[in-house]
């Protein structure tokens, strides 16, 4: 049965988390230049855990009836993502495609930090995800149970990023040629800016 609950655990995070979005697109980028894409991972699946394990604590219930806190995160979000997009965009559009300006062009370790913060927290869908979808799920078992659905969900989310980050970077010189690159950056801007409308539609339905 416990088994059974892990096993639950990990792949509801996995349904939730594989479609491309925010976190995936900027660890595809970071694997992919093989900048500190390690460290992003892992903060990845820390900031997955401290979201369910407060979903599944009953936050849930407090981000559906906060309207001033949903309308904060969602302009928020709006904001970073409409910019995280055109940079992105004129990244895909840069005149130097060489190595040597990759390499100049590598953020530290403290932008990419402030970077998945920011990528994280300032999206309400990461929210709805984790601590509204997949913790009220987890909120409905005992507290032995809560312990290994919350176990399989950080597994699920360690699995998916550690693959996600070492297979962008493994494929790094694949991906890293010009028109490659460029194609990779202008998707990752269309999805940036994709989640930004779809939170200004949610913010217009409310």
């Amino acid at each position: 049965m416990s088994l059974l609950i892990l096993a639950k655990g990990f792949t509801l995070t996995l349904s939730m988390i594989m479609p491309i979005g925010t976190q995936n697109s900027m660890l595809i980028n970071q694997g992919m230049n093989q900048n500190h894409h390690k460290m992003t991972a892992a903060l990845f699946v820390l900031y997955d855990a401290l979201l369910i394990s407060l979903g599944v604590l009953g936050g849930s219930i407090l981000l559906s009836h906060n309207e001033t806190l949903f309308n904060l995160l969602t302009w928020g979000g709006i904001l970073f993502l409409s910019v995280y997009g055109l940079l992105s965009m004129k990244s895909a559009f840069a005149l130097s495609k060489n190595t040597t300006d990759t390499v100049l062009k590598k953020k530290s370790a403290k932008i990419i930090f402030l970077t998945t913060l920011a990528v994280t927290f300032l999206n309400p869908h990461a929210y709805i995800d984790t601590v509204m979808v997949i913790g009220s799920v987890g909120g409905q078992y005992s507290d032995e149970a809560k312990v290994y659905f919350l176990i399989g969900c950080v597994l699920g989310s360690f699995t998916w990023f550690s693959c996600l980050a070492l297979g962008a970077a493994k494929l790094s010189k694949q991906l890293s040629r010009p028109k490659v690159k460029m194609t990779i950056d202008t998707i990752i801007a269309l999805v940036m800016w994709l989640v930004a409308w779809s939170l200004f539609n949610a913010w217009m339905a409310r």
